[in-house]
């Protein structure tokens, strides 16, 4: 894990004052500020260091790849505030979020903004001598992400008290909520490192599967992590009745009796501890939480064997890493 975070301190260094220096001219003050926030406030940054490394594994270079990598974080930033407004959370990376401080219109303006800014950072990489063709594909993946992480929050929200959500659904919502940014900061990383096209579309589908990964982990880690490497209490997503696969598992082998009992607990927004535990035994009953890990650790296996096709680098090596990292992590 300490490689992983060496990995992800030495290019957020970089990424962060790109970004920086790009909104450094948004004007007023206060929107500027509030654009700028959680990036200062911190985070792994694991997008635009896949963008990189993408890049580098493929035969580009660091620099010429470094404002695509900047546009993935701003996207993924611009996807937490409107986030937080939506399910009006407080709190984003131990920091009160952005609507929080300054409410949900300038919030809202502060998401407008970075993801109009990163289309245009993504514009001005022409002036790295990347080709106009490499631009405009790598615009089209960004495009396309954008595209997805609205369709995937639309189908999360349409979850919502929907308690016969299939397994297949469920794998199509965070395709589109979180791992269609990652596959495609990964394939924008191979795009401007001038890969072909089948290596190309193999880092996307490398980024896809560690990007599933990822969102099943974090489902996971709510009901095995403790609060103190968790950030938030153990089993928030049980009391805000979230579909994670663990529910859809569950809900699919129970029988009659536990089905009533674990959908009463998701139904209710004041479920007391005592409730929580009870679902979480009833994940456990029926290997639900085993079965989670299971499926996120086939993605990192599958991911890892990608990329086979890639030349022998440091930077496959460090793909291989953070492909273990997104099971590895406790928070």
């Amino acid at each position: 894990m300490s490689d992983v975070t060496e990995i992800l301190t030495d290019y957020s260094k970089d990424v962060k004052a790109v970004i920086e220096d790009y909104l450094s001219s948004i004007d007023p003050e206060d929107l500027q500020k509030s654009s700028v926030y959680l990036t200062e406030a911190g985070g792994k940054m694991l997008r635009p260091a896949l963008t990189l490394l993408s890049s580098q594994a493929v035969g580009g270079n660091r620099e010429d790849a470094l404002k695509t990598a900047a546009a993935f974080e701003m996207i993924h930033t611009f996807s937490l505030i409107h986030d937080d407004i939506m399910d009006d959370d407080d709190m984003r990376r131990g920091k009160p979020s952005v609507h929080t401080v300054w409410g949900e219109p300038l919030a809202i303006l502060a998401g407008d903004t970075l993801f109009s800014k990163a289309f245009g950072l993504v514009i001005t990489s022409k002036e790295d001598n990347i080709s106009a063709d490499r631009v405009a594909e790598s615009l089209a993946v960004v495009a396309d992400a954008c595209v997805k992480i609205c369709e995937g929050q639309a189908l999360d929200m349409g979850f919502e008290g929907n308690f016969d959500v299939q397994e297949e659904e469920y794998m199509e919502m965070i395709f589109k909520k979180t791992a269609a940014l990652i596959a495609g900061a990964c394939k924008a990383g191979a795009i401007v490192g001038g890969a072909d096209s089948e290596v190309i579309d193999a880092m996307y589908e490398y980024g896809r599967l560690i990007g599933l990964a990822f969102q099943i982990q974090d489902d996971y880690l709510d009901v095995i992590s403790d609060e103190k490497d968790l950030g938030k209490p153990v089993g928030s997503d049980i009391v805000e009745g979230k579909m994670t696969l663990m529910v859809v598992k569950a809900l699919s082998e129970a029988n009659e009796e536990d089905k009533e009992k674990l959908v009463k607990i998701l139904s209710d927004p004041e479920s007391p501890q005592e409730d929580v535990d009870i679902a979480i035994d009833l994940f456990n009953k029926y290997g639900s939480i085993e079965y989670a890990h299971d499926v996120a650790l086939s993605n990192v296996n599958k991911a890892k064997e990608i990329l086979n096709i890639l030349p022998n680098s440091s930077s496959k090596d460090a793909l291989a890493l953070l492909a273990d990292f997104v099971i590895e992590r406790k928070s």
